[in-house]
């Protein structure tokens, strides 16, 4: 059963529901339960009240509302985060931008475009394609995640290495505040004058504001694009071949790798005839046709003498895009070959790789437990998922402590607890074993210049309470509150 939350006042229902219509205020508990996590799923929080606003303004006047209520706001795009990012907190009203999903302006003359928060991100690339262009970052959830979700996780995806994470790519934003105003931060210009208030926005989490609006860069698809899809006896050999290919000054569209239990989930779920192998990889190289000629043939030279044991180009795009559908599909199928899984999102140094999950599989053995990994070697993004029964007694939370375990030796190899799912709710409790007191403090003064109130998506991020001051009407959560209160999935 879900925590039962606080009770919302009537008038604020009614309220809300005056300004986003009564079909787009969610109040009835059985309702309520469609929004109690994200695609983490670990925890579950029934929320006070969903307001579904269906512009700027009527974002505005529920955050309005909410914050003369004196109640927590938690911001959702479509619920794919796997950090917990969208967790309610017991009481809060989560503001759902579903109904946001408007592409607003394009202009190809200048390469950008502006949308609402709610637009898919694979439809913005649709709705370019025919002029020539696309959007670069790529999640591997892009056919459902929303732009808004992106600009929140600064999510990435498999061409980020090349072409960089959604910051790079955001030009401008619309944003509402704790105290229902409105601030427009960047624009279409490529550089403005005075602090990057915008680059602190996109990847905050949902704890500074909510974004309403985007101003996207979008890119000329490139002239030409090759694929090679390499296997492995081991990941070490894979990933000394990313090493090489990367220091010999070639930069890649994208560079995946899967282990054998990867592989083994995707072949299950596509078809397609890969060979049990111990290790692939799935590489682009995108540009002029003559350079990308060029620089395919040295990549599949220099994995060849990495130890690649087969090296296969697609014969058509149909082909290709069933190799890249096999690699990300990867998350979901790996429920073919295990009833529970947690995915963990690390960095490394891409020197590390194959030493780090060597260690990663020693842990697994002694937990005895599997662990699937995929992610995007170009970078050092590891994408581990632990596998386990839910049903057997103890597996669980021995999954949850490999999960820990694999943060903590991305922080002792020079990394990061996360490259692109965020900290939410999930991580939060090692934050303190990457960053100082300083640092934290530092980044509570940031979200303290923005959301004095502590509002938006409070017990989130930071491991202990980071507040502004003992002002009445603060909201004052903590992830022992969320653990305390929230049931597990």
């Amino acid at each position: 059963m879900s925590a039962s939350p606080p009770a919302v006042p009537e008038s604020l229902i009614a309220g809300i529901a005056a300004v986003v219509g009564k079909s787009h205020c969610v109040s009835e508990p059985e309702q309520l339960r469609t929004y109690e996590c994200d695609g983490l799923a670990s925890f579950r929080v029934t929320p006070g009240l969903v307001a579904l606003p269906g512009s700027t303004a009527e974002v505005a006047e529920v955050v309005r509302l909410a914050a003369r209520a004196g109640l927590p706001i938690v911001p959702r795009g479509a619920g794919t985060g796997l950090s917990g990012g969208a967790l309610p907190v017991p009481g809060c009203v989560v503001v759902g931008l579903s109904r946001m999903k408007k592409i607003l302006e394009i202009d190809f003359e200048n390469e950008w475009m502006r949308v609402e928060p709610g637009v898919i991100n694979l439809d913005v690339s649709r709705r370019l394609s025919a002029e020539g262009y696309y959007y670069a970052p790529d999640p591997s959830s892009q056919s459902v995640c929303t732009i808004g979700g992106n600009v929140a996780e600064n999510s990435g995806g498999a061409h980020c290495l090349k072409y960089g994470f959604t910051v790079n790519h955001v030009l401008g934003a619309r944003v509402v505040l704790g105290d229902g105003s409105v601030v427009d931060l960047g624009g279409a210009v490529p550089d403005s004058p005075g602090y990057d208030l915008l680059g602190v926005v996109v990847g905050s989490e949902g704890m500074l504001g909510i974004v309403t609006e985007v101003v996207l860069r979008i890119l000329r698809k490139p002239e030409a694009t090759l694929t090679f899809f390499a296997t492995f006896p081991s990941t070490d050999e894979a990933g000394h071949a990313v090493s090489a290919i990367i220091a010999s000054g070639i930069v890649p569209a994208a560079i995946e790798m899967m282990d054998r239990l990867a592989i083994v989930a995707a072949k299950a779920a596509t078809g397609l005839d890969w060979p049990d192998v111990g290790a692939a990889l799935l590489m682009d190289v995108d540009g002029p046709l003559a350079e990308v000629e060029h620089t395919s043939a040295s990549a599949t030279r220099l994995a060849s003498a990495a130890g690649a044991l087969e090296i296969r180009v697609p014969r058509d795009e149909n082909e290709r895009q069933l190799m890249w559908k096999g690699r990300k599909s990867a998350f979901a199928a790996v429920g073919r070959i295990s009833p529970n899984y947690i995915v963990q999102d690390g960095v490394i140094p891409r020197s590390a790789i194959a030493p780090v999950l060597r260690e990663i599989e020693s842990l697994a053995l002694a937990a005895g437990l599997r662990v699937a990994n995929v992610f995007h070697a170009g970078d050092g993004n590891l994408h581990p998922l632990v596998l386990y029964d839910a049903r057997v007694p103890g597996q669980e939370k021995r999954a949850e402590e490999l999960g820990g375990d694999i943060l903590r030796i991305c922080i002792r190899s020079g990394g990061s607890i996360t490259g692109e799912h965020g900290v939410g709710a999930d991580k939060a409790p090692y934050m303190g074993e990457m960053f100082g007191e300083g640092d934290l403090d530092t980044m509570g003064r940031v979200r303290c210049a923005f959301d004095p109130e502590n509002r938006f998506n409070p017990g989130k991020v930071f491991p202990t309470p980071r507040l502004c001051g003992d002002r009445p009407g603060v909201y004052r959560a903590h992830p022992t509150e969320l653990s305390g209160q929230a049931d597990r999935g």
